[in-house]
């Protein structure tokens, strides 16, 4: 997909063709290789200027080290990654480096990811000084207050240590140290997983408000589709390493077509139990990434498995302009009626939103309770 511009298509951003990456396996006192964890296996898709993709899927599906890729933060078996039209496994120390500015991550755990040693502010003020953004400290400090504004900290932060931080202050501060240095492409590595509901929202609005900001483009991975619903605009649905079904984000919520899409989405909670809904549990556990089942990796928990799933490997098939499916019967197999329910798949419960609209305005002034 390729964003559009005063009627014009322009080229996109990222374009990730055919991207292996295998991690060696070895035992034994000599460390002999006994095999090889099929990580991410030939996937392709590209990200526009302005747009979030999403990569979701189950934990191990290869997620997180896709995203990796994508910034060459590992190196991968084959394959390509190309951004603005350049081939990053191509390049040079020196001239990775420079990309380094144009392409960030904001990490899952933001307890982790932050120096404790360090205050906010020679966090923020690090990339500025590797990457020759601020000349002087006074300029330097002006960056970082501005830094600190953009996610909605106040300047004194700067002087505090990040044990002084609730988690979703500490995950503003990650966000505002991949702003630090001006970059086009944020891998987004499910940042939102290890916060609490209500903290998850104020962040995700947040990201989207920088995007508009910023005209950022963002890797989205997660494996919660209520969180995806509210950000990206496509979605890649992954197993085992592979790209099952990738579509546009209305799109693969109405008509999902490939069975696991079709599983997750019916694990979504919905706020009104007492709406009538299908749900598709699978059998079995995820298969070992090392020896992944022949044929179609997903017939082993698939409720539509035959034979053919179990010889030949599907590959993407359009389904619609801008989806494709990895299944082989995919014509065959009919979207559930009550995957969601109808007010969840249309954008909303409006019971729902008229009390998160009443809880909006409180938080600006004092209000009277809401009546349904």
């Amino acid at each position: 997909m390729a964003a559009k511009s005063n009627g014009a298509v322009s080229p996109p951003l990222v374009e990730v063709e055919r991207l292996v990456k295998h991690f060696a396996v070895r035992r034994g006192f000599l460390g002999r290789q006994v095999g090889a964890v099929k990580a991410v296996d030939d996937i392709s898709f590209s990200v526009a200027p302005g747009e979030t993709l999403a990569l979701v899927g189950e934990s191990g599906c290869g997620k997180s080290t896709t995203g990796r890729l994508v910034l060459r933060l590992i190196e991968p078996t084959s394959g390509a990654v190309r951004f603005a039209g350049r081939n990053i496994f191509e390049l040079g120390q020196h001239e990775v480096r420079a990309l380094r500015r144009a392409m960030q991550i904001v990490f899952q755990d933001p307890y982790a990811s932050l120096n404790p040693r360090m205050t906010v502010g020679q966090i923020l003020g690090e990339p500025l000084r590797l990457h020759g953004l601020a000349s002087g400290a006074q300029q330097l400090r002006a960056r970082i207050e501005e830094l600190l504004g953009f996610v909605g900290l106040s300047p004194h932060h700067a002087r505090r240590y990040p044990h002084e931080f609730s988690g979703g202050q500490r995950q503003r501060i990650g966000i505002a140290r991949a702003l630090a240095v001006e970059p086009r492409l944020i891998v987004c590595d499910e940042p939102v997983s290890a916060l609490d509901v209500s903290i998850q929202a104020q962040v995700i609005n947040l990201l989207q408000d920088l995007q508009r900001r910023f005209d950022l483009s963002y890797i989205f991975i997660a494996h919660d589709l209520a969180v995806v619903k509210h950000i990206a605009d496509r979605v890649a649905v992954m197993y085992l390493g592979k790209i099952v079904e990738l579509a546009e984000k209305r799109t693969l919520f109405r008509e999902p077509r490939h069975p696991y899409t079709q599983a997750l989405l019916s694990a979504i909670p919905v706020p009104e139990p007492a709406l009538p809904r299908e749900r598709m549990l699978l059998q079995g556990d995820v298969p070992s990434p090392m020896a992944p089942p022949p044929g179609c990796r997903f017939q082993t928990r698939c409720p539509f498995a035959r034979d053919r799933c179990r010889i030949e490997e599907p590959t993407l098939d359009p389904a619609a302009p801008g989806h494709t499916v990895a299944c082989h019967f995919w014509r065959e197999i009919e979207p559930p009626a009550r995957l969601l329910p109808a007010e969840e798949a249309e954008g909303g419960n409006p019971r729902l939103k008229r009390l998160q609209a009443f809880f909006t305005q409180r938080a600006g002034a004092g209000a009277v309770a809401p009546r349904d």
